[in-house]
């Protein structure tokens, strides 16, 4: 055992590995995660093969990656670091502003954890890194959670509640709406976040619940996000949800970190964007 190994098992500090082409994001991303993630320890570089001679010497506990690097594809790596430490999963997110269709389309592969677009910015790259190496013991904020099995929702319910969130739960899209209605009536959204099954009973799926949200009430994605768990793989379908206005998808069967940490990331940039709406 190297002696970089040994000491990464009895520290504490979260470890984050950058790979990304460019010196500047580098150092920015550092900055930023350096002021929001507590006693992280950050190591960055330029290219795949000083990913590969980091990744052999030391352990991480989260990995970020450019899709496009100067001597490899950024799936190559992530296929690399799964191949090589099968038994340890590591999240990869793949970091990316370029309009690439495979971004576009998430047909990014099984090695690759999830992807973050740029355009949200550094510090809601920071949150959404915090989430993962230090997520919160408690969070704020309503869930309008739509989900027909009622064994499924109460299990779903309780754990979301542990984070101290506040869980309105209905069946069905028409009740969904329903809720929307009455609390547009009174000058209320209804909720912080909407929490949705793609596939549900009755006439309206969870992409039905999509569509209305944005076009018949309005709601954009920072004022009112949406989370849709899907256990479709066909990217074409989830990248129709995508486009159809769902913050993002959640692909079952459903793991609770990944929930729990894509729901406290949307809650994070929705206030975000609020506070930067009323500061304006």
């Amino acid at each position: 055992m190297t002696a970089s190994i040994s000491k990464r098992l009895v520290s504490t500090a979260p470890r984050v590995l950058m790979v990304d082409g460019s010196k500047v994001v580098r150092q920015l991303i550092a900055r930023v995660l350096k002021a929001d993630v507590p006693n992280v320890e950050i190591v960055g570089c330029g290219t795949g093969n000083e990913a590969q001679r980091l990744l052999a010497d030391g352990v991480f506990d989260f990995i970020t990656v450019a899709l496009r690097l100067p001597d490899m594809d950024g799936l190559e790596l992530a296929h690399f670091v799964r191949e090589s430490a099968p038994q340890t999963y590591v999240p990869i997110v793949v970091v990316s502003g370029d309009v690439d269709a495979r971004l576009s389309k998430r047909t990014l592969g099984d090695d690759v954890t999830d992807y973050f677009d740029k355009s949200l910015g550094f510090q809601a790259l920071a949150a959404f890194i915090r989430g993962y190496v230090l997520p919160e013991a408690t969070a704020e904020g309503t869930v309008l959670y739509v989900e027909d099995s009622r064994v499924v929702a109460l299990a779903t319910r309780r754990m979301l509640e542990k984070y101290g969130l506040t869980v309105h739960h209905v069946v069905s899209v028409e009740d969904a709406l329903a809720h929307l209605e009455t609390a547009k009536a009174r000058g209320e959204v209804g909720a912080d976040v909407v929490l949705t099954d793609v596939s549900l009973k009755g006439e309206l799926t969870g992409g039905d619940l999509v569509e209305c949200v944005r076009k018949f009430f309005g709601y954009g994605k920072g004022k009112l996000p949406i989370l849709v768990m899907t256990g479709d793989e066909n990217p074409d379908n989830q990248a129709a949800l995508i486009k159809a206005g769902a913050n993002d998808l959640v692909e079952k069967p459903v793991d609770e970190k990944l929930l729990v940490t894509k729901l406290l990331f949307q809650l994070r940039v929705a206030r975000h964007l609020r506070t930067r709406s009323v500061d304006a």
